[in-house]
């Protein structure tokens, strides 16, 4: 476009037009992950779990003591683990509504980049009919540069006429 109309994208911070087919979309950019720590086929996580207490390898009998303490690690672990769920569900929420802005502004940005090429579409069609309106304006400016001899033609006969009347 510049070609046709002056100037230069030069400094202006665009980027390069498409008008070749050409794009900057990089694959490994749009498939990359939101965060370091999310779950992807690519980053599938450690599958780690939860141990509170170690596993009892084979039957034994506990005392009145070891009893009285898993019983009340069992009440803090059981109160945690509510606490935790409510945690992961607020967490679970808060992802939920991230994804749907997320989802909401690539839309809006698809509906930039749609109307952006509608935009560019109608610069084009006017360029082109810009350029059907030339020959009209060359024979316009033809037109005017022959008044122009014309008259020049006519006031030089004038001239040279007062000048052989005045001698």
């Amino acid at each position: 476009m510049t070609t046709l109309f002056g100037g230069s994208n030069k400094g202006s911070g665009q980027m390069a037009t498409t008008s070749d087919g050409s794009h900057a979309i990089d694959k490994s950019k749009v498939l990359a992950a939101t965060a370091p720590g999310v779950i992807t086929p690519m980053n599938p996580g450690d599958f780690g779990s939860i141990r509170s207490i170690p596993v009892v390898p084979a039957p034994r009998y506990f005392d009145r003591e070891e009893a009285d303490r898993l019983k009340e690690l069992a009440k803090e672990k059981t109160d945690g683990a509510r606490q935790s769920k409510r945690a992961y569900n607020a967490l679970g929420k808060i992802e939920e509504a991230d994804a749907t802005v997320h989802k909401a502004h690539r839309k809006y940005e698809g509906v930039v980049a749609d109307n952006e090429l509608g935009k560019k579409k109608a610069d084009g069609r006017l360029a082109k009919h810009l350029h059907t309106l030339r020959p009209g304006y060359a024979r316009l400016g033809m037109g005017i540069e022959q008044a122009e001899q014309k008259a020049d033609a006519r006031i030089s006969e004038i001239r040279a006429r007062l000048t052989e009347a005045a001698r």
